[in-house]
């Protein structure tokens, strides 16, 4: 054997593990065409704002999820024991992240109260909503999109309350145009309002400021 054909013998042998190791190893999945976000179908207008006290300013602490919506991909219910993702549907970021903050804009849209996003230690607010998402992906069974949102929301001492907030949008095709806009559809249905606690301290607190004003008139009319 000459000694060209020996190198070139010896530099093979070396480069083949290497492009067979590099069959084997993944450095990340392709950036797929799009991502899919949440859309809140109502927003505050540009230059609005909200002011308040820690007794009705709401915070939207983290929400939790299961494993399977711990992720940026959108799970598939094949059977009752079958889980998929469905291909090319990634979200821009955790499922869960994305609801929250849908949510909290929808709540400071139609109520025009102070609502913050995220846990902010800085922040004392007697109302805090949490929850825990449970469902959030595509039914093959039933062709359909779902989402279960179970929403807690702390009392005074030890009471809490909570409530389960279910959608379906039946009749979605199987792939990521279809499944997207269904899945904003479905979270643009989760509508927690504001507490009762809250509408009652504004309440008295209306009245406080009514009464006090009117003892203030009262002892004016005394020293005239």
């Amino acid at each position: 054997m000459r000694p060209a054909e020996m190198k070139t013998t010896k530099a093979i042998a070396f480069l083949a593990p290497a492009l067979l190791l590099g069959g084997c190893i993944s450095f990340g999945p392709e950036t797929p065409e799009s991502l899919l976000t949440l859309t809140p179908s109502a927003t505050a207008p540009a230059g609005s704002g909200a002011s308040g006290s820690a007794e009705t300013a709401l915070v939207l602490s983290e929400f939790e999820t299961i494993s399977a919506l711990d992720v940026t991909r959108v799970p598939v219910q094949v059977d009752d024991t079958k889980l998929a993702y469905l291909q090319d549907a990634v979200w821009v970021e955790k499922p869960a992240r994305l609801l929250r903050r849908l949510i909290a804009e929808t709540v400071r849209t139609r109520s025009n109260r102070l609502v913050i996003d995220g846990d902010d230690p800085g922040v004392l607010a007697a109302n805090r909503l949490t929850g825990t998402l449970r469902q959030f992906g595509y039914d093959a069974r039933t062709s359909s999109v779902v989402l279960v949102f179970d929403a807690v929301r702390p009392g005074e001492g030890s009471a809490v309350t909570t409530r389960r907030f279910e959608a379906r949008v039946p009749g979605i095709a199987p792939d990521a145009q279809s499944v997207g806009p269904a899945l904003n559809q479905a979270a643009n249905e989760v509508r927690p309002r504001p507490s009762a606690g809250c509408s009652a301290y504004q309440s008295r607190a209306a009245l406080a400021k009514v009464m006090a004003a009117r003892k203030s008139d009262f002892r004016l009319s005394r020293r005239a």
